[in-house]
């Protein structure tokens, strides 16, 4: 099936319809989500943050706070 005739499809489900069909999506990339390669520098970039979380550097905060805040800024 082309892009333009699924869109098509997808326009004729009803919204509880078309979130599991997302979640479905969602589910099917993350089974074949170790196919995806990391960029080397995305990868460099995590083993720093991981050194300075390690080494007590990183100030961490809660989700829950982060989220909290999140909502407030963009309300």
């Amino acid at each position: 099936m082309r892009p333009e005739q699924i869109r098509d499809e997808v326009g004729k489900l009803g919204l509880s319809e078309k979130l599991l069909l997302v979640e479905d999506i969602w589910d099917s990339i993350a089974v074949s989500n170790s196919e995806i390669p990391m960029p080397m520098w995305q990868k460099r970039e995590l083993d720093r943050r991981y050194k300075e979380y390690k080494e007590g550097k990183l100030e961490l905060h809660d989700w829950n706070d982060v989220h909290k805040d999140l909502r407030k800024k963009y309300k």
